[in-house]
């Protein structure tokens, strides 16, 4: 078991129940799915950033991703429809707690000048979304192997009714917000 689900069950559902005044675990806001999403609008004119960004977003999930194409042709931007433009990444069950857990303890502390991440970032339905500029923070990628860097955004489904549900969630998960 992942480390971060074993602490979710033993020590966050008690005190997110408490603090919510529910008895009933399964009412309490939970992580339900992790998205981490690449966009690559330079792979129009360079192939080869579109499988280097694939190969980086592997090693960072730790799953294979899956390849996203352009809905619409927008001719200002030189982009046809079913042209490849991102690739992202779902995580869920074990492979998000261990996600989750890299990403608060070794890629956050690695940013440069890191404040904090905004505690404003909730879209009302108690999920959150985050951006990194670039992919380097994580340990999996080689800084060698790099020649461009990519940057990801990334978004955390919580079961939350509302942001404050899923923001007492993150920050017992142990996200670093700004105060």
């Amino acid at each position: 078991m992942a480390r971060l689900h074993d602490r979710y069950l033993k020590e966050i559902v008690p005190a997110l129940a408490k603090k919510f005044n529910r008895t009933n675990r399964l009412s309490l806001p939970r992580l339900q799915k992790i998205v981490i999403n690449m966009g690559v609008g330079k792979a129009l004119q360079d192939k080869n950033r579109m499988t280097e960004a694939v190969d980086q977003l592997k090693l960072i999930a730790g799953q294979l991703p899956q390849i996203t194409k352009a809905k619409q042709a927008i001719s200002t931007f030189r982009l046809r429809q079913g042209n490849d433009i991102g690739c992202r990444v779902t995580l869920r069950g074990k492979r998000m707690y261990e996600f989750l857990d890299r990403l608060i303890n070794i890629a956050l502390p690695r940013i440069r000048d890191f404040r904090g991440l905004n505690p404003k970032s909730f879209d009302g339905n108690g999920n959150y979304s985050m951006g990194l500029s670039e992919q380097l923070v994580f340990p999996e990628v080689d800084p060698d192997k790099v020649h461009f860097t990519q940057g990801m955004d990334i978004t955390l489904v919580t079961g939350g009714r509302s942001d404050e549900e899923a923001r007492e969630l993150l920050k017992q998960f142990g996200m670093p917000f700004r105060e």
